[in-house]
């Protein structure tokens, strides 16, 4: 961009040796292409009067701003949707593990191997450490980084750079341990159906490609050796880690599962045997599978005595293999998981309490808490009997 100034000198003279007037002027030199202008003045001699081209500095245009905006915008939005993916990650996460450490768990699904049994089995274990807990420490992080790159705020004085590294790093080790849980959950368990799993193995592979994304693929093939140093380090821990891992008892779908008997352990309290009377006089059923551990936990909750007396439907009364179909009772009321309950109308889905299971009935006998207690201190002893 160019500008015009114009400069005006002031009109006074000088006398020379030999009486003429000669004009004071500045020593100014400029391009003949730059335009100029002399104007005489009679009296004063020669005023001068000069238009200088001047070439200011370059400035952005306002494309290249508006495209410069709509990067740092598109960045900004980018690292946003990480943050998203590892909250939900998180939450998912969060949520196994609260069940993990509490002791419940989600029905198992229908059409395929418990869900509960793939996330109680020992790949659900790495060095101790439940894999919920693992993976919500891992979404956690890969959020807040996320969100810190997303404001610029960035910890412990790290730079933009480093803070994008550190979160490929975080995705890459997540996609790995995804790809390698989805190859044990195809062959160790086929035919069972984990959609927790899937899940998680769909958000770690979206965060991957987000965070690729938004690097550039320039710079992912220029760290491509610290991708693959990360993901030779994650294959190799589960690797040691399942090495002395045996496979598990059943392999839904491999073969047919013939039907059997489960056996119940504990006995049964005063309570139960009134519980489960009163829950068979209203009509409450359950349902569930002879597979299905939590069913039996569900039995052993009540006791020998008091799981008879209990109106129980057998899903699966001639064995299970995939692609089993359901008995006409279960197909009848539309059956989603194992166990569940049919109370008054009412479905309770899961293992129930007997708090629940009264309350759910209409049973009143106050406190349950005690009963509780000495319940599971009862299985516990009869766990341990040969």
């Amino acid at each position: 961009m160019a500008t015009f100034i114009n400069l005006s000198y002031p009109p006074h003279s000088t006398v020379s040796s030999h009486g003429k007037h000669r004009p004071h002027h500045l020593p100014l030199s400029f391009s003949p292409n730059f335009p100029s202008q002399f104007k005489r003045d009679r009296g004063w001699g020669y005023g001068r009067v000069v238009l200088l081209r001047v070439k200011c500095l370059n400035e952005p245009s306002r494309d290249a701003v508006e495209s410069e905006s709509t990067s740092v915008s598109s960045g900004i939005s980018s690292y946003s949707w990480c943050a998203g993916l590892g909250g939900l990650g998180f939450l998912e996460t969060g949520y196994l593990t609260y069940s993990k450490f509490t002791g419940s768990d989600a029905f198992c699904p229908v059409g395929g191997g418990s869900c509960g049994d793939i996330l109680n089995s020992s790949y659900a274990v790495v060095y101790g450490i439940p894999l919920p807990l693992i993976g919500m420490v891992a979404y956690g992080a890969a959020a807040f980084l996320a969100l810190k790159l997303a404001s610029k705020d960035l910890p412990f004085g790290i730079d933009e750079s480093s803070g994008g590294l550190f979160l490929l790093g975080t995705s890459t080790a997540m996609a790995t341990a995804s790809a390698y849980f989805l190859y044990i959950l195809s062959t160790q368990f086929p035919g069972a159906s984990c959609s927790y799993c899937l899940v998680s193995v769909l958000l770690s592979f979206s965060l991957f490609l987000t965070t690729s994304k938004i690097l550039g693929w320039q710079k992912i093939r220029e760290e491509v050796g610290l991708q693959l140093c990360v993901a030779g380090l994650v294959f190799a821990a589960l690797s040691n880690s399942y090495s002395a891992t045996l496979p598990p008892p059943a392999r839904f779908g491999e073969k047919f599962l013939p039907y059997f008997p489960t056996e119940i352990k504990a006995s049964s309290s005063p309570l139960a045997l009134k519980l489960a009377t009163h829950l068979r006089s209203v009509g409450a059923k359950m349902y569930g599978a002879f597979w299905c551990s939590h069913c039996l936990e569900q039995k052993e909750m009540f006791g020998r005595e008091a799981a008879k007396l209990l109106d129980y439907a057998e899903c699966f009364p001639d064995g299970f293999k995939s692609g089993t179909e359901l008995s006409k009772e279960c197909k009848k009321v539309k059956i989603e998981g194992f166990p569940m309950w049919v109370i008054n109308g009412k479905v309770l889905k899961g293992i129930q309490d007997f708090s629940e299971l009264a309350k759910a009935s209409g049973f009143e006998a106050g406190d349950f808490s005690l009963e509780l207690a000495e319940i599971a201190k009862q299985s516990a002893a009869d766990n341990m009997q040969p």
